[in-house]
């Protein structure tokens, strides 16, 4: 019986290298010079810090395109609020989302049931297995999902036939 997985994934690797490209942008450039800006990793937490909010947005803004560039969804990013670190300095806490919460995976098997198309549907840990009879109607539920889930980004893999 034909399966595939729907996930949730982000490449670190390229996180990490966006990361260090924009931190060397920081570095360099003009309006930034004598400033304490730059991003810091943590595992899946990407922390901003800047003198004033208005670096931390240009920082924010630096860090989003490097991160584009390298192919990375920007929609996995959740942006924490502005903290205000000591004096003037500020900082933005921002995580990567990784795997689908329930709630998702949830309204992902109702989207698929209630599209009548017959497959099955289950909630497998961080990930949803979907499998039919026919390799088409796992093509029209991949379709589905592209065009009902526009919020988070999936990948469809672990495609078995």
């Amino acid at each position: 019986m034909p399966s595939f997985d729907i996930v949730s994934e982000v490449n670190k690797v390229e996180v990490r290298n966006a990361v260090d490209q924009a931190n060397k942008e920081v570095s360099t450039r003009y309006d930034f010079k004598g400033s304490d800006a730059r991003i810091e990793v943590a595992e899946k937490v990407l922390t901003l810090y800047a003198d004033a909010e208005f670096q931390l947005d240009q920082v924010r803004e630096i860090l989003l395109g490097k991160l584009s560039k390298r192919e990375v969804d920007v929609r996995c990013l959740d942006e924490g609020k502005l903290e205000k670190v000591s004096g003037n300095k500020v900082k933005r806490t921002i995580t990567v989302k990784e795997g689908i919460e329930t709630e998702l995976a949830k309204r992902i098997v109702r989207l698929i049931k209630d599209s009548k198309l017959k497959v099955q549907a289950s909630i497998q840990g961080e990930a949803v297995r979907v499998s039919g009879a026919k390799r088409d109607v796992l093509q029209d539920v991949i379709a589905l999902m592209r065009k009902e889930v526009t919020d988070f980004p999936l990948q469809y893999n672990n495609f078995r036939d």
